[in-house]
Parts: C-alpha cells; sequence; structure tokens
C-alpha cells in the first residue's frame, strides 16, 4: 500500500471511534502513480457536521498534480455540503489546470455537481463587500443624479409632445382610459383629501387662535386660515397626499406591465406607451388636482370655522364675512395654477418611474418608493420658488 502523504483530516479517527457522535466529514490525499491524487473522503458531510473548506485541500496538493479522484467507501452521509464543496474543489483545481475525475463520487452527487457546473454563476450575483471611499461614493451619486436629471428631462420633452399630438388629435388615447383615470383621481381621492384637509384648516385655526387672541384680533384667524389654504396649504397638502397615493400606483401598475412585458407588447404593435399609459394620467391629474384643491380649500376652511367657534366665540357668518373679504380671485387663482402644475409633477414622476423600472418584484417597489419621495421633494422645492416669484411680483 502507498504511503500517505499531505493527510488532512478535521477530526481524527481515532477520536470519532470513542465517541457516540456519529463522525464528521473528513479528507485524506492519498497518492496513487505520479501526478495522480485520490481524495479520501468519509464520515458524515451534512448540514448538521459543518462544511468543509474545499481551499485548504487545494492549496495541500503538491506541485504537478495533474489528475484528482475520488474514494468514498468509507462516506456515510452527504447533502448539499459535499456538493458544494465539490464544487469549489472543481473551480480551484480548474482555476491551476488540474483534472478532476468524478468516477468515484456516488451517482447523486455526480449528477448535482454536473447539473451546477453546468450553469455558471450569473455576475453580480454575488454582494460586493469591497469598501468604497467617501469620494468615489461622491463621485458616483453626482452621476448617477445627472444621468437620471437627464433622463426624466428627456421624459418630459416626450410627454410635451404627446400633449402636443393629443391637442392636434393625433394621440393614440382611449378614451375609456382616460375615464378611467379621471375616477381614480378624482372622485376616489374625496375622502382622504377631505380628512387631510379638515385636520390642516383645524391646526392652522389653533395655532394662530392662541397667538391672536393675545392682541385681541382673534376675528383674523380667518384670513388666516383662508389665504394660507387658498394660496398655499390647499394645493400642496393635495399634491402630497395625491403623490403618495396615486404617483405610488401610476409607479407600481406601469412598472407591473414592464414586468409582465406588456410595455414591450405595445411596441412591437407600433403603438406608443407614452401616449397609450402615459398621456391618459397626466391630463387626468391635470383635470384632478384643482377640482381637489378648491374642494380641499373649502374643508380646511371649515375646519377653521370649527376651532374659531369653539374656542373664540366667534359667529359663524361673522368668520365667512372676514374670510371672503380676505380672500381675492388672485389667491385663488395662485392656489389653482400651482395645483395643476402639481398635477402634472406628480403623473410624469410617477409614470417615469414606472416606465424605468427593472423587471423583478423588488424594482417594482422601489420604483414606487422613488416616484413618492421624488414627487414630494419637487412638490415642495416647486411651491418654495412660486412663493419666491409671486413675493417678488407683488402677486
Amino acid at each position: 500500500m502507498a504511503e500517505r502523504s499531505s493527510m488532512v483530516d478535521t477530526k481524527s479517527a481515532a477520536a470519532a471511534a470513542t465517541s457516540d457522535k456519529p463522525m464528521e466529514g473528513g479528507w485524506e490525499v492519498l497518492p496513487k502513480v505520479a501526478g495522480e491524487l485520490e481524495v479520501r473522503l468519509s464520515g458524515r458531510w451534512t448540514v448538521a457536521t459543518g462544511a468543509q473548506s474545499a481551499a485548504g485541500l487545494a492549496s495541500s496538493l503538491p506541485p504537478g498534480t495533474r489528475l484528482i479522484s475520488f474514494d468514498t467507501r468509507d462516506l456515510s452521509a452527504w447533502d448539499s455540503v459535499l456538493i458544494d464543496f465539490l464544487c469549489k474543489l472543481e473551480s480551484l483545481a480548474e482555476a491551476k489546470k488540474i483534472e478532476v475525475d468524478r468516477s468515484g463520487l456516488p451517482s447523486g452527487a455526480v449528477r448535482l455537481v454536473a447539473l451546477a457546473r453546468a450553469v455558471p454563476e450569473r455576475r453580480g450575483a454575488r454582494r460586493d463587500q469591497t469598501r468604497i471611499g467617501r469620494v468615489e461614493r461622491l463621485g458616483t451619486g453626482t452621476l448617477e443624479f445627472s444621468r437620471a436629471a437627464a433622463d426624466l428631462l428627456a421624459f418630459f420633452g416626450e410627454a410635451c409632445i404627446a400633449l402636443g399630438r393629443l391637442v392636434t388629435r393625433r394621440a393614440r388615447l382611449r378614451r375609456s382610459d382616460l375615464a378611467v383615470a379621471i375616477e381614480d383621481c378624482g372622485p376616489r381621492a374625496l375622502p382622504v383629501v377631505a380628512l387631510i384637509a379638515f385636520l390642516v384648516g383645524l391646526i392652522l385655526s389653533f395655532v394662530g387662535a392662541i397667538q391672536l387672541k393675545q392682541f385681541g384680533a382673534a376675528i383674523y384667524v380667518a384670513n388666516l386660515v383662508g389665504i394660507a389654504m387658498a394660496r398655499e396649504m390647499g394645493a400642496m397638502m393635495t399634491a402630497i397626499l395625491m403623490s403618495g397615493r396615486t404617483g405610488a400606483a401610476f409607479a407600481a401598475n406601469i412598472g407591473t406591465m414592464q414586468v409582465n412585458d406588456e410595455i414591450s407588447a405595445l411596441q412591437t404593435l407600433g403603438i406608443s406607451p407614452m401616449e397609450f399609459l402615459v398621456l391618459p394620467r397626466i391630463v387626468a391629474l391635470a383635470l384632478m388636482m384643482p377640482l381637489l384643491a378648491i374642494f380641499a380649500n373649502v374643508v380646511g376652511m371649515a375646519g377653521g370655522l370649527l376651532i374659531a367657534v369653539a374656542t373664540l366665540d366667534i359667529a359663524p357668518i361673522a368668520y365667512y364675512h372676514q374670510l371672503s373679504g380676505a380672500l381675492s380671485l388672485t389667491d385663488w387663482a395662485i392656489g389653482l395654477t400651482k395645483a395643476a402644475i402639481f398635477g402634472v409633477i406628480v403623473a410624469i414622476v410617477g409614470c417615469w418611474r414606472g416606465m424605468r423600472s427593472a423587471r423583478s418584484a423588488a424594482a417594482v417597489g422601489d420604483a414606487a418608493t422613488s416616484a413618492v419621495v421624488l414627487g414630494i421633494v419637487l412638490i415642495i422645492a416647486v411651491d418654495a420658488i412660486a412663493t419666491v416669484v409671486c413675493n417678488t411680483l407683488g402677486i
């Protein structure tokens, strides 16, 4: 019998024989002829006994090894641990240009290893544990932001072209799709818009009442609530609410169509997804947002009336006359213009994130989340810019 060399075993046979526990898996390398080695596998190669290191075996191979074979007569049990060990060993042997003979392995293990080795691992499937420096992260983030901004601007341009085709009656837009989008963006959103607007008006009135009551100017709480709701809060709160409700729904709906290849099917049929899917949603939100803003303004002012009557003893008719005198058509026009712009922003951002979604369930969720976040950020930014412009122009 040939002399043993480079013997490596995780548990000695003597210790396993004196123990009541089943012997854990081990291996040892035995030379056969020049350049050929036999790996003897023994014990239990299961998840319960732990995994073995294929790199340790590969590093113990002497130089000049050309062939590795296996002896599994002492192998008592095995599962995926053995398959993982053999796949890694073959990968390491392939890198060293060493041939592996699977004939000594169990037939089931041979088939599983062949199946695992037949399909190469997808690039990028493993998580990269490499630490990225701050400067590199900053540069990568800046490049990604610039690419996303350029893509969003291009998408907005395509939407404008589609709106132009709609005006000239050349767009492929079904009236039934537009009606469904209007119903979803309008009547179905009334309850939640009413609740939020009522609470916002109530909060504004309560905060204003505490301060104005100190100066004996409690009646001006109607001015505070009316102007704040008409010019700012009504349109902005409605837009933020619609971004979380409708913008996310647009992104998830179109993203799911992307996963199911429905958008590719439309393009194959010669139908523009921009006109067929995006345009009805933009038109619906642009039409419904001003109406929802009017509804939110009225409900918010009603919430302010409740606090004025309950805490300040202001008569409802006095509140109404003060409110009507404080508000002008300019205030209403500014709020409704903002609402229409916010509606377009919510629709474009939601549809853009859905159209750019990757084809997986996780990507659809990410698209819906990013649509809400980006929509809210753009709404607040545009509202701030519009407020500064109106203040500068004196309107």
